[in-house]
């Protein structure tokens, strides 16, 4: 498991976990917003994820991190 908190939001993911290849993703109280498709670049089950968390994801691909 990996987990990253930054911007106020707490992107979690499993090694192994079932494809698509995803994050959870949680407030800063730890509440769950949503899944995010690191390969599709989309919310899953129709959520819309803000652009502020678009950003951070992509400079954490960027980087290496997921």
């Amino acid at each position: 498991m990996g987990r990253i908190r930054r911007q106020g939001y707490v992107l979690e993911w499993f090694i192994g976990d079932h494809a698509p290849r995803h994050v959870h993703v949680y407030d800063a109280k730890g509440r769950f917003i949503g899944r995010y498709d690191l390969d599709a670049h989309t919310g899953l089950e129709g959520w819309i994820p803000a652009r502020k968390l678009l950003k951070l994801i992509q400079e954490l691909q960027k980087q290496g991190r997921l």
